[in-house]
């Protein structure tokens, strides 16, 4: 077993792609790292992990049911995955793999009965915001954009910046959040600059 491919999974440590869990006691709380999966890239979940790497296997079958739970009841779209039960160093690890979801935004239910929607941001599931909201859900629709002199004004703003963030234009231009964020959202529809979430803030580059 000291050559098992999960091992090699396991060694490259938790990331954009691949989360660690020990175990599942919550199903909502594994929605949220489905759903932040299948909001960005597409990805792995090891469950039987510990945080640190080391194999603990799971301790019964109630961990199929929650993640069942999770991507059907705990998630809208139903979020797609599929299982596969390994045994390493006599321990059973369950592999969920969570391929990028063409249904996007996806949401994940809160513990207050809320839905809210993730995007994975290196090793962690972050909440988005309304403007990743938004471009998600017009990705892929015919773009037709009236580039007027606000609209070229803002994307000269954000190239002349290394990061630009939605309140450093607002304040540049005076001018309220919504319509601004309408601006950027077409803006990366257009493909002409781009958002980065990181676990504290959003900032958008120009392309």
């Amino acid at each position: 077993m000291k050559n098992h491919p999960i091992k090699n999974l396991i060694y490259e440590g938790e990331g954009l792609t691949l989360d660690f869990k020990q175990t599942i006691q919550n199903p909502r709380k594994i929605a949220k790292s489905m759903v932040s999966f299948a909001n960005t890239k597409g990805g792995v979940l090891l469950i039987g992990v510990r945080d640190n790497g080391s194999i603990c296997g799971i301790k019964s079958e109630d961990e199929i049911h929650m993640i069942e739970l999770a991507a059907g009841f705990h998630s809208k779209p139903e979020v797609s995955f599929s299982i596969k039960e390994l045994s390493v160093d006599g321990k059973t690890i369950i592999q969920v793999d969570i391929p990028e979801g063409k249904e996007k935004p996806y949401y994940s239910q809160g513990d207050d009965g809320k839905w809210w929607v993730y995007v994975r941001v290196e090793d962690k599931c972050i909440l988005a915001s309304k403007t990743t909201v938004d471009f998600m859900k017009n990705h892929g629709k015919e773009v037709k954009i009236t580039m007027g002199k606000l609209e070229q004004n803002i994307l000269q703003f954000v190239a002349c910046r290394e990061k630009t963030t939605l309140f450093e234009i607002c304040k540049k231009f005076n001018l309220g959040r919504r319509r601004v964020s309408r601006i950027l959202v077409d803006l990366m529809r257009a493909d002409v600059i781009r958002s980065h979430t990181t676990e504290k803030t959003e900032f958008y580059t120009s392309v």
